[in-house]
């Protein structure tokens, strides 16, 4: 498909920069037969008794660093970890480093440009590494918030916590699964009485999930990779409840892209490894029965994934009805719950 067909106009007024407080205030629009205004606190009411929420527990590591080489200013955003003391990161003002240099973080913490990738990618090799480097990351780094947040040099500390889902529990994302960030002490406590179950599984999610797609057409965009597993445990509840006639309902497009993965005609399967696995329309969904997520960016691999679910015309129209009656978009925004037709 052309990657044109996924685009669609956005006030850059929409973009919210902060997330509402409390979270579950947040709207919610239903895309089903007809669309409906909600918020998320009405989820309990939404759902029905025997359907499971899949939540992914990845917890993200705060990887923006802000250094000098000499006078020149650098942002680096670690992405992959390569070895214990060694990321690829993507570098602001990368044409100014070359192999060997070093760039300061602080006055205790610093790195020698490695090796160059792509434009803009480097691997930065650390001189500590393993836990002594996750401690600098925690003192020295910043939330790695998409580029269409903007934030003073150094970042905004209420990140630290904003940007961070309740499930958080696993950490190696370097984004976080924004749906995940609507929920709530109070909200997962009325959809426990409501006899809606939760599993927990995990991908780390990486910065390709905000990379624009540069190709025409679908067919030739190549999907980053990111590590994730479903447990024995998990695979096992989420079959019994479907065979017991609930939904799955996967929070976010994380959760949707790990539970395909492990899915083999209709029957979840454990998983662990590196999914790419690239949902456009035309996909046939084995997992996922529900979709509740985030408002998603045009033309990006995010809005493919949510049009393959719901049929793209039907996307937007959503968006278009979400953009006029002034929804938040993006991480920090509102959410939508994707109802198809066939369910």
């Amino acid at each position: 498909m052309r990657v044109d067909d996924f685009d669609f106009p956005l006030p850059r007024r929409l973009i919210a920069a902060h997330p509402i407080e409390p979270r579950d205030a947040a709207r919610l629009l239903i895309v089903g037969p007809e669309l409906a205004d909600k918020h998320v606190r009405d989820l309990p009411a939404l759902l029905k008794r025997g359907d499971v929420l899949v939540v992914n527990d990845t917890r993200v590591i705060p990887t923006r660093l802000y250094g000098r080489r000499g006078q020149a200013a650098i942002e680096a955003t670690l992405h992959r970890r390569e070895a214990p003391a060694r990321w690829c990161a993507f570098v602001k003002n990368a044409r100014r480093l070359k192999l060997g240099d070093r760039i300061e973080f602080a006055a205790d913490f610093a790195a020698t440009v490695a090796a160059r990738h792509d434009e803009g990618d480097l691997s930065l090799e650390f001189d500590c590494g393993g836990d002594n480097l996750r401690a600098a990351l925690e003192r020295y780094g910043a939330m790695p918030l998409p580029p269409y947040i903007k934030r003073p040099r150094g970042g905004d500390p209420h990140d630290r916590a904003d940007y961070q889902t309740i499930f958080a529990i696993n950490e190696g994302a370097v984004a976080a699964p924004t749906a995940g960030l609507h929920f709530t002490p109070a909200l997962l406590n009325a959809l426990d009485r409501a006899g809606i179950a939760r599993v927990t599984v995990t991908l780390h999610v990486g910065a390709g999930t905000f990379l624009p797609v540069k190709v025409s057409d679908t067919a030739d965009h190549v999907m980053h990779g990111e590590w994730g597993t479903v447990s024995a445990d998990a695979a096992a509840r989420l079959n019994a409840a479907r065979a017991a006639g609930g939904r799955i309902v996967a929070v976010g497009t994380t959760s949707v892209r790990l539970l395909e993965s492990a899915a083999t005609d209709g029957t979840l399967k454990p998983f662990e490894g590196e999914t790419k696995l690239f949902i456009t329309p035309g996909y046939r969904f084995h997992a996922v029965d529900v979709l509740f997520t985030n408002f998603h960016l045009p033309r990006s691999t995010l809005f493919m994934l949510v049009s393959a679910f719901a049929d793209l015309e039907r996307m937007k129209r959503a968006y278009a009805h979400a953009v006029a009656t002034g929804y938040r978009f993006f991480s920090y925004g509102d959410a939508c719950l994707l109802l198809p037709e066939r369910s």
